[in-house]
């Protein structure tokens, strides 16, 4: 104890400025450290909970860009599926089209050929009347010079009759 008091140490108050110091680092403890701890961990948390959802975001924008590419090249190829489709189905319908008008152009021309048959017949027959009448008048004038009456209408039934066979035949 010699050397304490050399130095100039009252225990009495050693012991007090000790319990004073002690209570001071207990009061600074309990009121003003544990709440900056907690302050400064919460803020802590607070940063790294902002450094994760800023990670997350770039990630997001990267999947979204990745996505982005995905889709556009899923339209484009959508879109040349179906412009394959479309042409296919264009020049299907030209060739149904096309097929359509030649038999279309086809039948006309069969009916257009039928109706002039059917015209030219029309017109033979038409042709062989005027040609019986004009023939009976020729025979009736030169045959009522050369034959009696009764002659001439033999005559004429004869040839007649024959005309009519060669005509309908």
């Amino acid at each position: 104890m010699e050397i304490i008091q050399k130095f100039g140490l009252e225990t009495k108050l050693f012991l007090f400025q000790l319990i004073n110091f002690l209570i001071i680092v207990f009061i600074l403890k309990k009121f003003l450290f544990k709440p900056l701890k907690k302050m400064l961990d919460e803020r802590k948390r607070k940063i790294e909970q902002s450094l994760q959802d800023a990670e997350n975001a770039k990630a997001a924008l990267e999947n979204a860009g990745e996505e982005r590419k995905k889709i556009l090249a899923d339209a484009k190829v959508g879109a040349d599926k179906l412009m394959a489709a479309v042409k296919a189905s264009a020049d299907e319908t030209k060739e149904k089209t096309l097929v359509e008008a030649k038999s279309h152009s086809q039948q006309i021309i069969e009916e257009a050929k039928n109706r002039a048959s059917a015209e030219f017949e029309n017109m033979n027959k038409q042709i062989g009347k005027m040609s019986v009448d004009v023939s009976s008048k020729i025979l009736s004038k030169v045959l009522s010079e050369l034959f009696t009456e009764e002659e001439k209408q033999k005559l004429m039934s004869r040839a007649l009759e024959r005309i009519d066979e060669k005509i309908t035949n």
